[in-house]
């Protein structure tokens, strides 16, 4: 199970990728190994994103292009789809075929460390932001997260009779583990999906496991390539599809292509780190609803997107609607950065899916 970095501060790099015609893009994200795949970018044309994508992943094909990586190359593509939209003076959703500003939506709290009380304030706030849908972090205890669900849908049934509830479990599980926790879970809540539940690869055990439960599963989020999905899909593994949206545009656009040839919905995580995914999510075809974490921006930065009706309502600011205060960022500096710690939700812990009796996390309750 993931844990938590106790100050809720988290770092977001911000790339700025200038072009001899004086404009220049915005990329979010991470920012592992710029330096190697700028060479793939320096002196080309920004507006042939798709081909300077796949030149980013030829410059690292030795080393492999997963994990850290990857985020880099997702966010200089956020940068260049913002300067291929700001040349042609459009908001990247527009630009990329849509005709709908907005993008449906549901609410995450991150909430693991979020006690009862704070849970119903963050979900009574998105619900009067006309939210409906709302996912918890859960899966160390079957009577917590019924009783966490029970808390997300009464705050949200103010917009509906029925909320959708999701659980993410953050590949916490065995499958047979899997199956008994949701079983439980669904014999009190109708839970629309169950995210997470396996090791990202175990196409195998995704298969069975939608097989024995009422829950869609949903997975993807930590795949890096498409070719990562295909195994997935080949085996009838995943219901509904998840990309970061920390690994791209690009890589978004395309996963959407292959899990539509499937007649399987989309749904990017993560908007915080990369918003411009969201302009690609009201492009395609078979966007489900977006996960909706923050109703700001990271510091520093502002963003042209309302919160409201359930969803993202973007802007038209040209590109992807991302404009940075570089000197306010300056003053700040890294004083308040606790990211790099030894635990926190990008440490995986060590007896992971490997006891038999579940530990809840010590937090208060109301």
């Amino acid at each position: 199970m993931n844990g938590f970095v106790s100050s809720g501060i988290t770092e977001v790099a911000i790339v700025l990728l200038d072009t001899d015609e004086g404009v220049t893009g915005v990329g979010l994200g991470s920012h592992q190994d710029l330096e190697q795949l700028f060479p793939a970018l320096e002196g080309q044309d920004p507006r042939a994103v798709a081909t300077l994508y796949d030149r980013m992943l030829a410059r690292v094909f030795k080393a492999g292009h997963a994990g850290a990586t990857f985020a880099g190359i997702g966010t200089f593509d956020m940068a260049l789809w913002d300067i291929k939209a700001k040349l042609a003076g459009e908001p990247l959703w527009r630009l990329l075929g849509s005709a709908d500003r907005f993008v449906a939506g549901y609410a995450s709290g991150l909430d693991i460390a979020l006690d009862d009380t704070q849970l119903a304030a963050f979900y009574t706030t998105m619900a009067e932001r006309g939210f409906s849908s709302g996912k918890l972090k859960g899966g160390r205890s079957v009577d917590d997260d019924i009783r966490r669900l029970g808390i997300i849908s009464d705050s949200l049934r103010r917009n509906t009779p029925h909320p959708a509830l999701m659980l993410d479990a953050n590949e916490s599980w065995n499958l047979k583990q899997a199956v008994r926790h949701i079983a439980a879970v669904e014999a009190v809540h109708d839970l629309t999906w169950i995210e997470e539940p396996l090791r990202r690869w175990d196409a195998a055990g995704h298969a069975r496991l939608t097989r024995s439960i009422r829950a869609g599963v949903a997975t993807g989020e930590n795949l890096t390539g498409l070719e990562q999905y295909t195994p997935l899909f080949d085996a009838g593994a995943v219901d509904v599809v998840q990309a970061g949206s920390v690994w791209g545009i690009t890589h978004f656009i395309r996963v959407a292509h292959a899990a539509n040839s499937r007649d399987l919905p989309m749904s990017p995580v993560g908007l915080t780190a990369n918003p411009a995914v969201a302009h690609a999510a009201a492009a395609i075809p078979n966007h489900l609803s977006a996960e909706v974490q923050d109703l700001g921006a990271p510091f520093g930065t502002a963003i042209d997107v309302e919160y409201a009706d359930g969803g993202i309502v973007l802007g038209d600011a040209p590109g992807v609607g991302v404009s940075v205060d570089e000197e306010a960022i300056a003053r700040r500096g890294d004083a308040d950065a606790s990211w790099l710690i030894n635990e926190g939700p990008h440490v995986r812990p060590d007896r992971a899916g490997l006891q038999l009796v579940a530990e809840p996390p010590s937090l208060p309750r109301a």
